[in-house]
C-alpha cells in the first residue's frame, strides 16, 4: 500500500477504536452539552495550536448546534507564519503561562450555567490545565478530549502537575499514540501522516451530533446551523441569522 492508503486507513482505524472504546465518554459528554444548552447556558471550547481546530469546528458550522462556543485566542492558534507576527517562538512561549488560561476565561464571563470542552494531545500545558481548574473550583463540568497513552506518559507543566485526563469530569480519549504521526516510510527516520486532528475533530461532531440527538429525545428543539452554500443561500442565511441571534441572547444576559 501506498502512504495514501496506509494513512487513511491508520485514520479509519483510530475512528473504529474511538467508536468502539469511548462511545460511553462521548455519550456522557453530550449530556452535560445537552444540560448547558437547554438551561440557556454555554459550551466553551478550546484548544491551543492544532487541538484548535476540533474547537473551532463546533460552532458556527454547517450541523452544529447553537449553544457551542469556541474560545478564539490569536497567539495560541495562529502560529502557521512560524516567523514574525504571531510565530512559533511566540506560541511555545504563551502556551506555557500559567495564569493566562484564567485570563482567558474571565473575559468570558462564566455562569453556573456553562460547560467547557478542552481539545489537547498531551494535556499537559498550563493555560488548558488553568482552564479546568477554573470551571472545576465553580464546580462546572469539565470535558476533556486528550491521548492517555500520550499524556500517561509524560509529566504535567503547570505547578499542580495535574494533566488534563486527571481533572476533568468526562474524559474522551482519542487513544492516538504520542508520536502522533502514524505512516512508516522506508528511509525516512521519522514517520509522518498525523493522525490526532482528523480523529478529534471527528469526536467533536460525534458530541455536537449526540447533544442534538438528545435535545430532541428530552422534548427541546435544539437551533441548527445550514449550509448557505446552496441554491437556496438566501433561505439559509436567514436561517442561520436566527441561530446567531439565540448566540447574543445567551451572551447579553451575562
Amino acid at each position: 500500500m501506498s502512504a495514501i492508503e496506509r494513512y487513511l486507513q491508520a485514520v479509519s482505524e483510530q475512528i473504529h477504536w474511538v467508536v468502539t472504546n469511548q462511545a460511553a465518554s462521548i455519550e456522557k459528554a453530550a449530556q452535560l452539552c445537552a444540560n448547558s444548552i437547554q438551561n440557556d447556558g454555554l459550551i466553551f471550547t478550546f484548544g491551543t495550536g492544532h487541538g484548535a481546530f476540533p474547537a473551532l469546528e463546533s460552532f458556527p458550522r454547517t450541523g452544529s448546534v447553537t449553544g457551542f462556543r469556541p474560545i478564539v485566542e490569536s497567539s495560541l492558534l495562529s502560529m502557521h507564519h512560524v516567523f514574525g507576527d504571531t510565530g512559533t517562538s511566540q506560541y511555545r512561549f504563551i502556551h506555557k503561562v500559567e495564569g493566562f488560561g484564567t485570563a482567558i476565561l474571565k473575559s468570558h464571563q462564566i455562569t453556573e450555567k456553562d460547560s467547557l470542552i478542552l481539545f489537547s494531545h498531551s494535556g499537559i500545558n498550563p493555560v488548558i490545565i488553568d482552564m479546568a481548574i477554573y470551571f472545576k473550583e465553580r464546580n462546572l463540568p469539565v470535558i476533556g478530549v486528550t491521548s492517555i497513552p500520550h499524556s500517561s506518559k509524560v509529566e504535567g507543566r503547570h505547578s499542580t502537575k495535574q494533566r488534563l485526563f486527571e481533572i476533568a469530569d468526562v474524559v474522551v480519549d482519542s487513544g492516538v499514540p504520542s508520536q502522533d504521526a502514524a505512516v512508516d516510510i522506508e528511509g525516512l527516520a521519522y514517520k509522518v501522516g498525523p493522525i490526532s486532528t482528523p480523529v478529534v475533530v471527528a469526536i467533536s461532531h460525534a458530541i455536537n451530533s449526540r447533544t442534538s440527538e438528545i435535545l430532541v429525545e428530552r422534548g427541546y428543539s435544539p437551533m441548527i446551523m445550514v449550509n448557505p452554500n446552496t441554491a437556496s443561500a438566501q433561505e439559509a442565511n436567514k436561517h442561520n441569522d436566527l441561530n446567531y441571534q439565540e448566540l447574543w441572547r445567551r451572551l447579553r444576559s451575562r
